[in-house]
């Protein structure tokens, strides 16, 4: 059974929904102007992830360091051939 929400509850749920949308957008925009890295290696435990900034997906995975770094660098300059910047 779902019990209703106060609706001044409702409406500040609404407002932080559209200003973590509007963040997300500017976030996006900010690092296609200044040329900002599109992916990030990141530590998973034993193995490092490497991120899309732009949707925060795994575009892949690596258990050194090195190779992680490598394989987001090949990331990058992949995308950076496919907007023509290269």
């Amino acid at each position: 059974m779902q019990t209703a929400i106060h609706p001044a509850f409702q409406e500040k749920l609404a407002v932080l929904a559209a200003l973590l949308e509007r963040s997300q957008t500017l976030r996006v925009e900010t690092r296609a102007k200044l040329g900002a890295p599109r992916y990030q290696v990141a530590s998973q435990g034993q193995a490092w992830d490497v991120v899309d900034m732009a949707t925060g997906a795994v575009q892949g995975f690596a258990f050194t360091y090195r190779a992680a770094l490598q394989f987001a660098s090949a990331m990058e300059a992949g995308a950076a051939s496919k907007r023509g910047l290269q």
